[in-house]
């Protein structure tokens, strides 16, 4: 880091390591800003190139700069608004009032650290911007914490987590985005960013365009609609950004042009989009969700650099190297009303074919025989499903069969039938205007009371503690927008962002009071699939979709939201499936978490055969996984796509070490999966990563398919023929020993 320039009154300094870099100066007007991240090494992403004085001076010839960066933060509070009204958070009064204080930097083993201070001094808000960056890794992470040093109240009705400026003109820029729907998950697309923000002569008018591409969550489902990532490519070098939001509440980004350049604000809740405001009394103080974006020589190159990050910045868990096989009952097999009877041959069946946890799902608490939904929520077992012995009984005989037994809980959640909903207090649950929040049948527990807490907490020890069992798939299956208002809270968008921090807190103080117990994060399948989530919980649920043809997909996709080791898809054979079926739908799970299901005690011995096989080919390779870094030879999938590619090429230090860094490639194993579900027998595919490379071509799953793949070094084309239609294909590429 460089200091104070010879000129006083102007601040310049640079920061970071050998993947990134950042540079620093303190603009005409006063403000502290910054052009980067970008790659030293120069194979960065769209900020790359022609680097910008960050202070925006003029330029030889008297022209201002068109692309200057922007102030490290922008703030908008009741009373002090934007200087050019519109739905862009740019340009505001807050944040070109706040000038530079103090900055220091640190390094905390392989993070490099940071902080830059600003303040206002006519609020008397500071603004505190903390950057992180783990060695090795091009990603830089960025929060805000707020402190009113001031004397008066100041509400805040949004505040930036990373801005970013001087960006490429949008006329050479794609964005991209994901759609994340209940049962389609992850489905990328891209688009110029001019078909959003039209080009204006900008010589003619005196202010920019208010126009903006704006993507924001909803709800209390931070990953419905659209996962909370972006990205921006520049369409002739592929450089670019890509980005995530680590909010489990609201989060907002927006892109647009600013000077002829394009900029981009990551943001937490506001209150345009999510009722969100703070009161900030003197001394009070809020810090932001955290935002991070990728430098990447194209989107597969920063998503690489963002997987990195991933695995560095998450909880510490052996779950993520050893990766056991969950069996769980739900999916198209018990669906919700499990049994003694129904549950004792299935686990037999799951531990034969090679299952390691063992989840019964939800129902094991329903004892009305009224439907579990709207009973949620005192967490004790039913006696009429377990008459003999008890639930103690089945989880005795998941344990004799070698395996860890795991249960199904939805913690947040609190059915109108239950009778927690009466012996809690009031206060424990979401209100608006007094009046409990009723869902769908479901109330909504508020975990910053101590109530709530004492009740989750009282559950978790006895299941965890007293039953003995070591897996919790946490589900959430409803959406309470905007959030709750109880006492204390400005603003129900407020309240929910709250509770969202002390569930989080809540689960990892769990997680440190049985550091053995694995925890799968769960929203209707993927709709809490949020980096604050993934950093606490082990496993991810990545779908509910039900039928194996729409599933490849989602399962390709996934490893952009979420780390392959952590990813649970979904595997469910059924006994009336053809062997080509049973292949189909247990290959979709093979390069992620397999969740095994389906009616394997219904199953004859040539298809069990067929499950175990694929399971024993999953743990030959699992390993792999947990540094493996994602690539689609096919593109990123269209929902409706024949053919699917997903691969992992090598990559990376084994997960909980440091540095996590992201190698261009190593001499292991290379794998792909191929679906193919219509069209022509014959693909190929480019795997650029092993050009050059002789490498021996190994069918791994199905072992009895008539698919064939032929590799051409010179090429690095990998040829695909899979004579019918639905079909998978894993391949495993391992470089020639010499």
């Amino acid at each position: 880091m460089t200091g104070q320039s010879a000129n006083s009154t102007r601040e310049t300094f640079t920061w970071g390591h050998a993947a990134l870099r950042a540079e620093f100066a303190t603009a005409p007007d006063g403000t502290l800003r910054m052009t980067g991240p970008a790659r030293p090494d120069g194979t960065g992403g769209a900020v790359t190139g022609d680097r910008p004085d960050p202070s925006g001076a003029a330029p030889a010839g008297g022209l201002r700069d068109t692309s200057a960066p922007l102030p490290l933060v922008e703030v908008t509070a009741l009373g002090h608004g934007s200087g050019w009204s519109g739905q862009r958070f740019l340009d505001g009064a807050l944040g070109s009032r706040l000038r530079h204080r103090a900055h220091r930097s640190v390094r905390e083993g392989d993070w490099h650290r940071l902080t830059v201070e600003l303040h206002d001094p006519l609020s008397g808000l500071t603004a505190e911007v903390r950057f992180s960056s783990p060695d090795g890794v091009a990603v830089l992470r960025s929060e805000v914490r707020l402190v009113n040093e001031g004397v008066e109240p100041l509400v805040v009705q949004s505040v930036s987590s990373l801005l970013l400026g001087g960006l490429p003109s949008p006329d050479v820029l794609d964005v991209h985005r994901a759609r994340n729907d209940w049962l389609a998950e992850c489905r990328w697309y891209r688009a110029p960013l001019r078909e959003t923000v039209a080009g204006l002569n900008h010589e003619a008018h005196e202010h920019d365009s208010r126009a903006a591409l704006t993507l924001a969550g909803r709800g209390s489902w931070p990953s419905d609609g659209h996962l909370p990532m972006g990205g921006l490519t520049d369409r002739a070098t592929g450089r670019g950004l890509l980005w995530q939001i680590e909010s489990a509440a609201g989060w907002r980004w927006d892109t647009g042009e600013r000077a002829g350049a394009a900029y981009l604000a990551l943001n937490g809740p506001t209150d345009a989009e999510h009722q969100w405001r703070e009161r900030l009394a003197p001394g009070g103080e809020f810090t932001t969700v955290a935002a991070a974006v990728a430098v990447g020589a194209d989107f597969e190159d920063a998503l690489g650099h963002l997987t990195a990050y991933r695995r560095a910045v998450r909880r510490p868990h052996p779950d993520h190297t050893t990766l056991p096989v969950v069996f769980n009952d739900y999916m198209n097999t018990l669906m919700g009303d499990p049994t003694t009877e129904r549950l004792l041959p299935l686990v037999d069946a799951a531990a034969a074919a090679g299952a390691e946890y063992f989840c019964i799902d939800s129902g094991w608490y329903d004892d009305q025989a009224k439907g579990w939904w709207d009973s949620v929520g005192e967490w004790l077992p039913s006696e009429r499903r377990f008459p003999d012995g008890g639930i103690q009984a089945v989880l005795d005989h998941i344990r004799s069969r070698g395996m860890v037994p795991g249960l199904w809980l939805e913690p947040e959640v609190v059915g109108v039938r239950s009778p927690v909903a009466k012996s809690l207090p009031p206060e424990a649950f979401f209100r608006r205007d007094g009046v409990r929040i009723t869902e769908h049948g479901r109330h909504q527990l508020d975990l910053r009371h101590p109530a709530a807490r004492a009740h989750l907490d009282a559950a978790i020890d006895r299941i965890v503690g007293d039953w003995g069992v070591g897996y919790l798939k946490l589900d959430y299956n409803i959406s309470v927008a905007p959030g709750t208002q109880g006492e204390g809270d400005t603003s129900p968008g407020g309240g929910l962002l709250g509770h969202t921090r002390a569930y989080l807190e809540w689960l990892g103080a769990a997680l440190d009071r049985h550091p053995g117990l694995v925890v799968e994060n769960c929203a209707s399948g993927g709709m809490r699939m949020d980096g604050a989530s993934l950093a606490v919980t082990q496993l991810q649920s990545t779908s509910d979709q039900q039928d194996p043809l729409y599933y490849p997909p989602i399962a390709a996709s996934a490893p952009t939201a979420v780390p392959p080791e952590q990813g649970a898809v979904w595997a469910y054979p059924q006994p009336g499936f053809t062997p080509e079926e049973i292949s189909f739908t247990l290959g979709s799970a093979l390069l992620g978490r397999i969740h095994l299901s389906g009616h394997l005690d219904h199953m004859t011995e040539p298809q069990l055969a067929l499950v175990r096989e694929a399971v024993a080919t999953y743990k030959s390779l699992r390993g792999d996984l947990a540094t493996a870094v994602p690539f689609w030879p096919l593109g990123l999938p269209r929902w409706t796509d024949a053919w699917i590619a997903l691969g992992l090429r090598p990559g990376g230090a084994p997960a909980g070490t440091q540095p996590q860094r992201v190698p261009a490639a190593s001499p292991g194993t290379t794998y792909l999966s191929l679906w193919r579900r219509d069209e022509e027998a014959t693909r190929t595919l480019s795997v650029p990563h092993l050009a050059g490379v002789e490498a021996r071509v190994e069918i791994l799953h199905p072992l009895a398919s008539s698919g064939r793949a032929r590799w051409r070094a010179e090429r690095a084309e990998l040829t695909v023929e899979l004579p019918a239609a639905p079909a998978c294909l894993l391949v495993a590429l391992t470089p020639a020993l010499h």
